[in-house]
């Protein structure tokens, strides 16, 4: 039996990993989703002060109360940041790790810092003034048509601090002995760049997979293939 601690992005919630997680859950696998404060059935906890350490520490602390070891974590999309900073706290824990089309920070970075100039000082002006951000739509991603509807029905605004935050790392990532990526090719990726990055380091192992941003959604039985894989 595995363990997987699988982080949602931005927007989203634990419900988005519902179909890999009964999948994982069916073979004996033990599964937790957790769900960043301030997004889904967690909405009502968001205030002006959530930030990127309040949804690092929420998976720290699963992982803690849980007496979790041995795990493979994957972070998608924004969750590559949360899960880069769980690492630093909980990396005796981790046995892999997974960048599931995902941002992979380096120390000092923000996700704001990824943007345009004009989308960066949107999200900073947000985060000052206690304001979240607005979801994308799940056409921009990239999301198979018959989801779409439930995706931006269920997607809900996310904390700008936690885009704004910059990350303290020290190098616990690039020690955690498994580090798979995995790329998107299906829609209009932001990702490039850490794909390109991690696949010319043998020390990463690095895939694409042909569907929009949503691959939970998109294609579950082949991201199940993929996690095992990494275990």
């Amino acid at each position: 039996m595995t363990t997987f601690v699988l982080v949602h992005g931005a927007w989203h919630g634990g419900w988005c990993w519902r179909r890999v997680a009964d999948k994982l859950n069916r073979m004996g696998h033990s599964v937790f989703t957790p769900t960043l404060t301030g997004v889904g059935e967690r909405s009502h906890l968001r205030t002006r002060d959530t930030d990127l350490t309040t949804q690092i520490t929420d998976v720290v602390n699963v992982m803690k109360w849980e007496d979790l070891n041995d795990v493979v974590l994957c972070g998608h999309s924004y969750g590559g940041f949360v899960v880069s900073g769980v690492a630093e706290q909980m990396e005796s824990a981790i046995s892999s790790i997974v960048y599931l089309d995902a941002f992979l920070p380096e120390d000092g970075d923000c996700l704001a810092d990824n943007w345009e100039p004009e989308r960066r000082k949107t999200l900073y002006e947000q985060a000052e003034n206690g304001a979240p951000t607005p979801p994308f739509s799940a056409e921009l991603f990239g999301v198979n048509p018959a989801d779409r509807a439930m995706v931006d029905r269920k997607c809900m605004p996310h904390p700008a601090k936690c885009f704004t935050e910059k990350i303290k790392l020290t190098g616990a990532r690039e020690r955690i002995a498994k580090k798979t990526y995995v790329y998107a090719d299906g829609w209009n990726s932001h990702f490039t760049p850490f794909y390109e990055k991690t696949k010319a380091d043998p020390s990463w192992r690095t895939l694409t997979v042909a569907c929009g941003h949503d691959v939970m959604l998109d294609l579950p039985d082949e991201l199940v293939g993929i996690l095992l894989a990494a275990a």
